[in-house]
């Protein structure tokens, strides 16, 4: 750690004030006098022994993590934290309840503290509700089937088209040759016309059949995608860029697919496309709704 090093120099050779060493290295004043405690409670002299490792130093900066103290009663977070989502309530509210019960608890001040160092550690996720009809997400598979040309014995990758109802996970699957614009619009076609009706918002990724420039307050839609959107009444809301909980359903039905469908035709050869999709349609039919109602496809 050269800023540790440099406050032991300047403080050690140059007796220079911790103000001025403050002032010197850019530092808080408070944060050289932690420096030059810790060195002290470790035995540090400047020059610092060879032996010392940056490791070491790095530790003795550190701040030392707030642990409470042993006796004392602390609350259950997770209900102090679904507490604070009600009307009204506040930490300061909490905290009185929580000390009326506990007179020996901790002070409001590190009782605040205790909470946000909790709240801190908490992985932040967007809740979505989705209404009947509401969403479509629409995405492509990873995963590509390869197809054999029968006149050349040329073998090509056929893409996975997968659209998602947001409330009920119904979905639909198909096979195009590519992910370009014409088989992208006309794969949203044969979705509406499979659901037999159109959602209000469909929710795609930043790919660039779709999305002509990806921005995250007003992203420019292609001309012939927004055609489709104003010929069938829906509106277009692409994902953020990497951010795949926009579209979780999308990534979840793809995931489906992939598991359920693809991985089961690959010792399969395929000589053509609709022999592929032939093969989803009688994969579905093969099974109740009960084992796989969220997947349906159709003959392209």
């Amino acid at each position: 750690m050269r800023t540790f090093r440099e406050v032991l120099r300047l403080h050690t050779e140059s007796q220079l004030s911790q103000r001025q060493i403050a002032r010197a290295l850019k530092l808080s004043q408070s944060t050289v006098s932690l420096y030059l405690r810790r060195a002290r409670e470790s035995g540090l002299t400047w020059p610092l022994p060879e032996t010392v490792r940056d490791d070491e130093l790095k530790r003795l900066c550190a701040p030392k993590p707030t642990v409470p103290r042993p006796g004392r009663p602390l609350p259950v977070w997770n209900t102090i934290h679904q507490e604070l989502q009600r009307k009204g309530v506040t930490l300061r509210l909490l905290w009185e309840e929580y000390i009326a019960a506990h007179p020996d608890g901790y002070q409001y001040s590190r009782f605040c503290d205790f909470y946000r160092a909790w709240r801190g550690k908490l992985d932040v996720v967007m809740r979505q509700d989705h209404r009947a009809g509401e969403k479509l997400f629409v995405d492509y598979a990873g995963m590509t089937v390869p197809i054999t040309s029968l006149e050349t014995g040329l073998v090509r990758d056929a893409q996975i088209f997968v659209a998602v109802l947001g409330c009920s996970n119904y979905t639909y699957a198909e096979a195009t040759w590519t992910q370009q614009l014409e088989d992208w619009i006309m794969s949203h076609a044969r979705a509406f016309q499979f659901f037999g009706a159109v959602p209000e918002i469909v929710v795609c990724d930043n790919l660039r059949s779709g999305v002509k420039k990806a921005h995250r307050y007003d992203p420019e839609i292609n001309r012939t995608y927004q055609d489709l959107a104003q010929h069938y009444g829906v509106a277009i809301v692409p994902a953020r860029v990497r951010k795949p909980k926009d579209k979780a359903k999308a990534e979840q039905g793809v995931k489906h697919v992939e598991s359920r469908v693809l991985a089961r035709l690959r010792n399969q050869q395929f000589f053509g496309l609709d022999a592929l999709n032939e093969q989803f349609v009688r994969g579905a039919q093969r099974q109740t709704f009960s084992e796989a109602g969220w997947l349906s496809s159709i003959l392209v």
